[in-house]
């Protein structure tokens, strides 16, 4: 059964998580901080489409389905009949509470809200709306690239009903994802995996024992992993690699301490490919 939803953030993540339930069959409103950011990113889903028809994640009546129901929209008015919206907005928690204010005064009383975010406990974001909504208030973490990555953590609050965690699970394999319920913490379960694993990769550089491009090679090759730990913080960027390793380290303590050269790395603006330069130096594009 197909569900009118929306998505709150026309970024990387915000723009393929619509994109893959617009493909599904779903009606999907996107929004952004001005209309012109989100039909940019509508042009861009173009591309990735195109290059998944290539390479087979796509076909050509996925396209055709998902650009005849995405469309973006000026504001969060016009999400006033959508039934589940996912937010996908700036990784900080009074923007992402902004939103969910907002969200409770214009949605119908039985929509569902997920919040994308990837460390912030779901339960603090939930606690801003009314108490009548927090019932219909859950996470869901989802992986870039989205159109390629299957998981997605499905969190929910202490107050979220089991239906709507069954109902969000469903909504989540139909679109082709493979989802997992995990426990509120910060960093849910797969950063915290993960951080660990940055950590002590960006150890080992500071003590000298191989360079990030060596370490990638090894993790590659000895481990089989898809995308080293040292480009993979630079597709994601350093900044919010810091950021998640220091809200985990305000709750766990030293073993999430991040790494004195990330933050380096960080203050000097070396953020990733999106900057130019993290890691390593990437040539600039066009």
């Amino acid at each position: 059964m197909t569900k009118p939803i929306g998505v709150v953030g026309a970024g990387m993540m915000g723009s393929e998580i619509a994109l893959i339930f617009a493909v599904a069959g779903h009606s999907v409103l996107l929004t952004d901080q001005s209309r012109a950011a989100a039909d940019a990113a509508i042009v861009r889903l173009e591309t990735v489409l195109d290059r998944g028809i290539g390479r087979g994640f796509f076909s050509e009546a996925d396209k055709g389905r998902a650009l005849g129901n995405l469309r973006a929209v000026d504001s969060l008015d016009d999400f006033a009949d959508r039934q589940v919206v996912v937010e996908a907005v700036f990784e900080d928690q009074s923007v992402k509470q902004a939103v969910f204010r907002q969200l409770d005064t214009i949605l119908p009383a039985d929509a569902i809200i997920a919040s994308n975010t990837s460390t912030i406990p779901i339960s603090t974001l939930a606690s801003v709306v009314s108490a009548e909504r927090q019932s219909r208030f859950l996470g869901t973490h989802y992986f870039s690239p989205v159109h390629r990555m299957k998981l997605v953590e499905v969190i929910p609050t202490f107050d979220t009903a089991e239906e709507v965690v069954d109902e969000v699970m469903d909504l989540c394999r139909n679109a082709g994802k493979e989802p997992i319920r995990v426990k509120d913490v910060p960093g849910f379960a797969v950063n915290r995996v993960l951080h660990a694993f940055l950590i002590e990769a960006v150890k080992l550089v500071e003590e000298g024992v191989a360079t990030p491009e060596d370490i990638d090679k090894a993790c590659r090759l000895g481990l089989g992993h898809p995308v080293g730990p040292f480009d993979l913080m630079d597709v994601v960027t350093n900044s919010l690699s810091l950021q998640a390793q220091e809200i985990m380290h305000d709750a766990y303590g030293e073993r999430f301490r991040p790494g004195s050269l990330l933050k380096q790395k960080v203050a000097a603006g070396h953020i990733g490919r999106k900057s130019g330069r993290g890691w390593k130096v990437y040539p600039p594009k066009g």
